[in-house]
């Protein structure tokens, strides 16, 4: 309990309460100074199998005969046999107590995979990368851009208008963008969705070679690689994307008024209404007291019309993650 208070002053009452699992109605008895009251145990129901009987279902389920069969097919079974157990239900309860409601069936079952967990404290530490589709000329034309991205700044700090996709290209992007941005060996984790470029030979080798960490999303989930996502859609959701794009050299020329204008010009609610460019080159805190002291003029100014007290800009994160631990901790204890 005195962890949870602790912890409520910081997150409030509700979030602490679900991520370490304790109930808020015993919360507040304690504050109350009332000790939980003690279960009543259930008493037994006069139409229940004893454990005797209880155990014979079990062994029979168990059976190499049912062991691999759905619970219907051994109810079914074993009436046809001229022998009844217990119910269906009764079965499927029995089953349930002893954890083995499941498919009973050998199936093939997928490997685990871990969720990746990726934090930036700063640019050029974690970058993510995708590849989208643009409509060419003709229908089943298009073109493949390949974009990279800093997780920290949002900064655009590579990308490619090319014919295909192919991990030789993606390898020659990441090199080159890697040599721009002088990343040091051991600097940096990139992160990418399973398709086949970003798991292509020459892209792992190419890390291997860098120093750079890989990282990939898990199988068939969609939102393991939101920055990149997002990115695209902010690409194709602007007044000035084409139904279709005439050639090759008119994506190229779209994407490079685009990007100079994400990187230099948009400001990004997601690092406190900066540009990816100010945030990427460090200029982030000097803009951001620049904004606070008009910010603190006009309240000076106008005191009235700010009922909250002297207002301050929009914060800039202190960390940028992919699947934040806490998020999974809330969701383990929710389960």
């Amino acid at each position: 309990m005195k962890a949870t208070e602790e912890l409520s002053r910081e997150v409030g009452l509700a979030r602490a309460c679900r991520v370490l699992g304790t109930s808020r109605a015993t919360l507040y008895r304690s504050r109350r100074g009332q000790e939980p009251a003690e279960p009543k145990a259930r008493p037994r129901p006069v139409r229940a199998l004893s454990p005797v009987e209880e155990q014979k279902v079990l062994t029979q389920l168990n059976s190499p005969k049912f062991c691999d069969l759905a619970v219907r097919e051994a109810y079914a079974t074993l009436l046809d046999e001229g022998r009844y157990f217990c119910s269906l239900s009764t079965m499927y309860r029995i089953l349930e107590r002893h954890r083995q409601v499941r498919e009973r069936r050998d199936q093939l079952r997928h490997p685990d995979y871990p969720k990746p967990e990726l934090v930036a404290k700063g640019a050029n530490q974690v970058w993510t990368w995708d590849i989208t589709k643009l409509p060419g000329p003709e229908k089943w034309v298009y073109y493949s851009l390949y974009v990279i991205l800093d997780i920290w700044s949002r900064y655009v700090v590579g990308w490619m208008v090319a014919a295909r996709e192919a991990a030789s290209l993606a390898a020659r992007l990441i090199q080159e963008t890697c040599l721009r941005q002088e990343v040091a060996s051991g600097q940096l984790t990139i992160h990418a969705d399973r398709g086949s470029p970003m798991k292509g030979r020459s892209v792992a080798q190419l890390l291997a070679q860098l120093g750079v960490v890989p990282s990939h999303s898990r199988p068939r989930v969609s939102n393991d690689n939101p920055f990149s996502e997002s990115n695209f859609k902010t690409l194709k959701y602007v007044p000035q994307f084409p139904e279709r794009f005439g050639s090759q050299e008119h994506a190229q020329e779209f994407c490079r008024v685009f990007f100079g204008w994400y990187n230099t010009e948009h400001h990004h609610t997601g690092i406190g209404l900066m540009t990816p460019q100010q945030v990427h080159l460090g200029q982030a805190p000097t803009i951001q007291e620049r904004r606070r002291q008009v910010l603190r003029e006009a309240h000076r100014l106008h005191p009235e019309r700010f009922v909250g007290g002297e207002p301050e800009p929009p914060a800039l994160p202190a960390e940028v993650w992919i699947n934040p631990p806490w998020v999974r901790q809330a969701q383990t204890h929710e389960g």
